[in-house]
């Protein structure tokens, strides 16, 4: 399949044709960002980090039965995905307050959270990705009823299944996102699940292993990285 040319470039990944209408390959990079692109770095290694790391996530979850745009790995830093039509909203799962959930109502960081907490946010950068409803999910024409039920079915399936994974390699999935679209008609996960999306602690001293290193300024981000993805068998 011949890659063509660059359809988007995002934060840490670029998108681009290919000679197929329904693929494109998934580039990441080792761009990394926080804060909405205030505070953007080049870390050595990150882009086939994440993409590794990703492609074993994804080819996990769908041999649990949970349908995903990933095709197959191109090489260090690529992928083949499917093309789909991106819907416009985050699904985050928290199963332990942290984050913007502590600042935002002043509960206790590290506080387990039974059941998990479910949140939508609008995918948009120059807003600040900020947290919506299923009303203004509606209203906006963002996704369907039967979509947005999708979507939440969806990232519960991925909680069960990626929370014992982190579990049994000695792992607290604190919280992650994760972002849907269109494929022949039906709801798929999108974009990718990497550390940079997700926060993950060691299970016994509670030692951040995900971009959180970055944003706070803890160093060793790609080894980090590279220690989880070790940790659940992913092959670097």
């Amino acid at each position: 399949m011949e890659k063509r040319q660059q359809l988007y470039a995002g934060k840490a990944k670029s998108v681009y044709a290919t000679d197929d209408a329904d693929y494109v390959v998934l580039s990441f990079r080792d761009d990394t960002s926080a804060f909405d692109g205030e505070k953007v770095e080049q870390l050595n290694r990150k882009g086939e980090v994440n993409n590794k790391f990703n492609a074993f996530i994804m080819q996990t979850l769908s041999g649990a039965g949970i349908a995903t745009h990933f095709e197959k790995l191109l090489n260090e830093t690529e992928s083949l995905v499917k093309r789909m039509q991106m819907i416009p909203v985050e699904c985050v799962v928290r199963n332990v307050a942290s984050g913007s959930l502590v600042r935002r109502l002043g509960v206790e960081d590290g506080m387990s959270l039974t059941p998990p907490v479910f949140e939508f946010f609008l995918k948009n950068d120059a807003l600040h990705d900020p947290m919506v409803n299923e009303y203004h999910i509606a209203t906006f024409g963002w996704a369907t009823e039967a979509q947005v039920q999708k979507m939440k079915q969806l990232t519960f399936e991925v909680n069960t299944v990626l929370k014992q994974l982190f579990a049994d390699a000695g792992m607290i999935l604190v919280d992650y996102k994760l972002e849907f679209g269109i494929f022949g008609g039906e709801v798929i996960l999108g974009d990718e699940f990497s550390p940079d999306g997700c926060r993950l602690w060691d299970a016994q001293t509670r030692k951040k292993l995900d971009k959180d290193r970055f944003r706070q300024g803890l160093g060793g981000v790609i080894e980090a990285y590279e220690e989880v993805a070790k940790r659940i068998g992913v092959t670097l």
